[in-house]
């Protein structure tokens, strides 16, 4: 069994195995980069905190570092190494999407690949990376983050989903 049996795909991408997968993981990486986009555009606008329920908050700041404001690139400089170093680990997740004929683990890296140039360009354009949506239980927090954050964090997630159960099915 191989991934391309764990999730169905569209019956293009299941198809062809190569243009068509290519095409889906372009198309996923660039939708989440500028749905991302978009939804910043928008939290930019936002003067004070805004409650969506319980838990959840949308709240603007900006992060200077990684993930979770680790690797804080304060000055010019940490800002273009920061630019350079995820610019090179997006190149490689998107090699590795096009050079795939495995559907589900294309659109896995796409939606990592998508996450990273959405991030990359706020850092380009602004320094910083627009971060809004606050969730909490009462006083704890998790780390403000973006669109493009969650698409990170749900794409290795199903790397690692499709690494256990293809290492499954080779047992």
């Amino acid at each position: 069994m191989s991934d391309r049996d764990l999730v169905p795909a569209a019956p293009a991408v299941r198809q062809s195995g190569g243009r068509s997968v290519r095409l889906a993981a372009v198309v996923l990486a660039t939708g989440v980069a500028g749905v991302d986009q978009l939804a910043k555009v928008w939290a930019r606008t936002l003067t004070a905190p805004v409650e969506i329920a319980p838990f959840l908050n949308l709240d603007l700041s900006f992060n200077r570092g990684v993930t979770f404001g680790l690797l804080s690139a304060d000055g010019e400089t940490g800002r273009w190494l920061l630019v350079a170093l995820t610019g090179a680990v997006a190149s490689a997740v998107l090699t590795a999407a096009w050079r795939t004929r495995r559907p589900a683990l294309a659109l896995a890296l796409g939606a990592v690949a998508g996450g990273a140039l959405g991030n990359i360009a706020d850092r380009i354009r602004q320094g910083a990376v627009t971060d809004f949506i606050d969730l909490h239980l009462g006083d704890w927090r998790w780390p403000t983050f973006n669109l493009a954050d969650a698409a990170i964090v749900c794409g290795v997630a199903a790397l690692l989903w499709i690494s256990v159960k293809t290492g499954a099915a080779r047992s």
